[in-house]
């Protein structure tokens, strides 16, 4: 983009100082140095038309931006926070659809499940939390199962339960974490690596010269920012993942709640 708008700036010039020229020559010579001038001042034209078109078609796409980039960082180190981001997506993406399918309306299934115990009792309760998906009707089908045993053993029963659903709904977000603190730690070694290396090639140059110094820190700072970006983007993945679990969980304890309450009562109509 630089050397474009360079490019661009000089044609610019040439062309102004070419016309101002031109209307120079147009008003102290005859009509016939007037056609010399125009005809001089074409192939300008087409000069500076070349090079803009020449300049445009030169421009670097995004990928090959990009891919220049990881080549000059170094391909070892920069293909080990690239692993770290691939695999920190993998476990991030396949939380998220998890979470997503263990999501349901809770409120809706405790209406239901009310409805379902006071036309046909236990039994058709049961059924109904078999053909629901999600971890609150498999919580609520665990409380069912001890009904018989009381209300004390399905509150046990369905607390325990709560607790293995809990750590399913976690599992993997560790590894996510490993991956967000490692991709910036592994930028972070290869920058050092790189500094080492440039200092070996100023002493083998013997000299302090910038061009050497500009080069090294650059190709060493590379891995930092791809560590950087690796560990943003995960870390925004993960936040999201946490939440999605926050609210899983708290639906599982307000709907618990409720259907105790529902359990109480119906324990009461049919002792009566």
């Amino acid at each position: 983009m630089k050397k474009l708008i360079a490019l661009l700036t000089i044609a610019g010039f040439l062309t102004f100082g070419i016309s101002n020229s031109v209307l120079a020559q147009q008003e102290e010579n005859t009509p016939q140095t007037e056609q010399v001038a125009t005809e001089e001042a074409a192939p300008v034209e087409e000069v500076v038309t070349t090079t803009m078109t020449e300049t445009e078609e030169e421009a670097p796409t995004f990928h090959e931006v990009l891919k220049k980039q990881y080549i000059d960082g170094g391909w070892g180190f920069m293909t080990l926070v690239l692993v770290c981001l691939v695999l920190g997506l993998a476990l991030s993406i396949e939380r998220i659809i998890y979470l997503t399918l263990s999501t349901s309306n809770t409120k809706k299934l405790v209406a239901e499940l009310e409805v379902a115990l006071n036309q046909g009792g236990i039994e058709k309760a049961k059924e109904l939390c078999r053909n629901t998906r999600g971890p609150v009707a498999s919580i609520f089908y665990q409380g069912l199962m001890r009904f018989n045993d009381g209300l004390d053993e399905v509150e046990k029963a369905m607390i325990s339960y709560g607790s293995v659903m809990n750590g399913n709904l976690s599992s993997g977000t560790s590894w996510i974490t490993l991956c967000i603190a490692l991709g910036p730690n592994l930028g972070f070694f290869g920058t050092v690596i790189g500094m080492v290396q440039a200092f070996d090639a100023i002493a083998a140059a013997g000299d302090i010269s910038p061009t050497i110094v500009a080069s090294g820190m650059k190709v060493a700072l590379l891995t930092t920012v791809f560590g950087l970006i690796t560990a943003m983007v995960l870390q925004v993945a993960y936040n999201f993942i946490l939440n999605k679990i926050e609210s899983i969980l708290n639906d599982m304890e307000e709907s618990t709640i409720t259907f105790m309450d529902i359990l109480n009562d119906y324990s009461n109509k049919i002792n009566k």
